[in-house]
Parts: C-alpha cells; sequence; structure tokens
C-alpha cells in the first residue's frame, strides 16, 4: 500500500478533492473529521481544553464552540501551542491506527486529507505522494469570508496563521488550482486518481516489507539455533 496526502490552505476546496477520491473508490482519512471526534463532550481532549480555555468557549449542549476557539486561538499564538499539544498527539495516533487498518485490509493505496501536512510533519517518511489543493489569494480570501462569516481581519488572520500556499506547491508533486470551476478542479482530481491507479508502487511496497519480515525471521530463527545450541554443548563436570 501507499499514500497520497491532500493538503492546501483553509477555504482552497480540499474537502471537494477529497471527495472525488471517495466517489472513486479510494479510502480518505479525514484529520479535520478525527479532530471533530476526539473534542466531543466528555472525551479526555474535550476536559483538557475546557480546563485550559474555560466554559466560555462551550455552546449550551457543552459541545465546543468552534467559533469561539478559533477567536482565542487565532488571536493568540501561545493559546494556538496549548491546544495543538492536546489535540495533535491523539489526532496522530489516531490517524495511525487507520493507516494500518486500511494496509492489513489489502488496499493498493489510500489518501490522507491533512491541511496541517507540512506544518506537523506527520507521516511524511511513508508518503509516496503530495497533492496541494490551491487557489489565488484574493479567492481564497473571499471563500473564506462567504463560508465562515468573517470579517476580512478574521479571515486574514486564520490564513496567514498557515503555511504560506506557495511553499507547500514547492514541496508537492502535484498542485490541482481551484481558482476556477468545480468542474475543472474535479477533473483534475480525477486524472491524478487515474494515475495512481495505474502505479504499480503499492507492489515495490509490499516486496520491501516482505523481503524485511524475512531477513527478520531469518535473524530469530539463527539466533533461536544458537541459544538452543550452546546450552547442550557446555559439559559441566564434578
Amino acid at each position: 500500500m501507499f499514500i497520497v496526502a491532500i493538503t492546501g490552505g483553509i477555504a482552497t476546496g480540499k474537502s471537494t478533492v477529497s471527495q472525488v477520491f471517495l466517489d472513486n473508490g479510494i479510502p480518505v482519512v479525514d484529520a479535520d473529521k478525527i479532530a471533530r471526534e476526539i473534542v466531543q463532550p466528555g472525551t479526555t481532549c474535550w476536559h483538557k481544553i475546557r480546563q485550559v480555555f474555560g466554559d466560555e468557549i462551550l455552546l449550551p449542549t457543552k459541545e465546543i464552540n468552534r467559533e469561539a476557539l478559533g477567536t482565542a486561538i487565532f488571536s493568540d499564538k501561545q493559546l494556538r501551542g496549548k491546544l495543538n499539544q492536546i489535540t495533535h498527539p491523539v489526532i496522530h495516533r489516531k490517524i495511525f491506527l487507520q493507516v494500518c487498518k486500511h494496509f492489513m485490509s489489502g488496499r493498493s493505496w489510500i489518501v490522507l486529507d491533512l491541511p496541517l501536512l507540512f506544518e506537523t510533519e506527520i507521516l511524511m517518511e511513508f508518503i509516496y505522494k503530495i497533492i496541494t489543493v490551491a487557489c489565488d489569494s484574493e479567492t481564497q480570501l473571499t471563500r473564506l469570508m462567504q463560508r465562515n462569516e468573517y470579517s476580512t481581519e478574521d479571515a486574514k488572520k486564520r490564513i496567514e496563521a498557515q503555511m504560506p500556499l506557495d511553499k507547500k506547491c514547492e514541496q508537492s508533486h502535484f498542485v490541482i488550482d481551484n481558482s476556477g470551476s468545480i468542474e475543472a478542479t474535479k477533473e483534475a482530481a480525477l486524472r491524478i486518481v487515474q494515475l495512481m491507479n495505474d502505479s504499480k508502487h503499492h507492489w515495490r511496497n509490499r516486496v520491501t516489507l516482505l523481503g524485511i519480515l524475512l531477513g527478520l525471521g531469518l535473524v530469530i530463527y539463527y539466533l533461536n539455533r544458537i541459544f538452543n545450541i550452546i546450552p547442550n554443548s557446555v559439559t559441566l563436570t564434578e
């Protein structure tokens, strides 16, 4: 199995691209979805966030008010760091477990939807190809303001808190420009799906893993023989 990662900036259209992969039968591990699950009322992360930020960031339902929390962390870098310390280890652990699950199921390849891929560098050494979904800065700002009803200042804070898009694009294997129509974006994503389906990289990975397992098996076998032979070859004299 090999891994393809999707990243980009806030409001650049990552979800649109991920949906293309899902529609074509490719499993997608969504970091944002996991991030929402781990802060549900009563979870360990929920208790820790409540302790740090107070009840002011809770809705009447006891769920975390994501808008209030976002306003707090994007206005204070230290608070953003504290939130990351609470949530990131849990998110990364769950991502790793889902990847292992798909590997054991015999999948040829999967997709990780990781908005902060370059910032956190999670699983970078295991990722075969990286896709960055980008758009021009004006389009990104407008979409974010319309989608979340942010002021210009709030939207800019959220964009500037992330790694610049041009740097992400420089480090990617594919860049999907989502400045235009949704149809054009989907077509670009579909071309990548077809390329990955045609790839034989998953066979190379499985052969490599098989070689490692065989090597470990031989080491264990010979160590077992050594430790079994040595005691039998020693004679005790009175």
